[in-house]
């Protein structure tokens, strides 16, 4: 019946999740197959006109092991954001936070490289802390667990960027520029970034959201809030 069916959605991932990994496995694997020079965020490149680096980075890993690490921070901070927002919204803020966060890395890299040498980004992770940072600024949550200790949730975004700071590959000041921008838009301060749900539940009916619908093993979350309350709740 339909509560079985429903209960079947609710197993598979979400969308926008699966189309990440399969971006980021596919612009990986020249690297880890065919030793190609990966496409990662660095001054120099765009200067010389590469501009769609400030997206493909977030999709590009080294190695297998940063690979791994992407899928896992991809599946669950993105997962639980995708759930939070809808597919829709998922997509396009993830390539804001993107951009947003390559531009200020960008920026301050310059700044940065006159007394440190600024390490290359790559990966999900500064989109990442965009969420994590999001989701802790708008959280009814006061204080939270950490090894137990009850500390305010606000910093927790903080510790989690002391610990990235020793994962292979992660760049400490574009992880932080993601936190920041996270903040700054959960705050209220990039409201040109939002678009109305009405607008959400008419791009869920346009491609390629169309087609992600169809696809039966896929669990597409709608823009409405309504009707994620219904998906969530049956």
């Amino acid at each position: 019946g339909r509560g079985s069916s429903m209960a079947a959605v609710q197993r598979f991932p979400p969308a926008a999740v699966v189309l990440m990994l399969l971006l980021s496995l596919g612009a990986s694997a020249p690297g880890l197959l065919w030793a190609a020079p990966p496409i990662l965020l660095r001054p120099g490149p765009l200067r010389a006109g590469e501009v769609h680096r400030l997206i493909t980075y977030i999709f590009v890993y080294e190695d297998l092991t940063s690979l791994a690490c992407g899928a896992m921070i991809i599946w669950y901070f993105g997962g639980n954001f995708e759930r939070n927002v809808g597919t829709v919204k998922h997509c396009f803020l993830t390539t804001a936070f993107a951009i947003l966060s390559a531009l200020l890395y960008l920026l301050l890299g310059s700044f940065v490289s006159r007394v440190s040498e600024v390490e290359s980004a790559e990966g999900f992770m500064p989109v990442a802390f965009a969420m994590l940072g999001v989701s802790t600024t708008r959280s009814r949550m006061k204080r939270t667990l950490i090894f137990g200790f009850r500390v305010p949730v606000v910093l927790v975004p903080w510790f989690i960027l002391c610990v990235a700071w020793f994962i292979p590959h992660s760049s400490l000041l574009c992880n932080l520029c993601g936190l920041l921008v996270g903040e700054v838009y959960g705050l209220g301060y990039c409201s040109h970034l939002d678009f109305p749900e009405s607008v959400g539940s008419k791009l869920d009916r346009v491609f390629p959201f169309s087609l992600l619908k169809r696809i039966p093993v896929l669990r597409y979350i709608p823009g409405s809030l309504a009707e994620r309350r219904a998906l969530a709740s049956s």
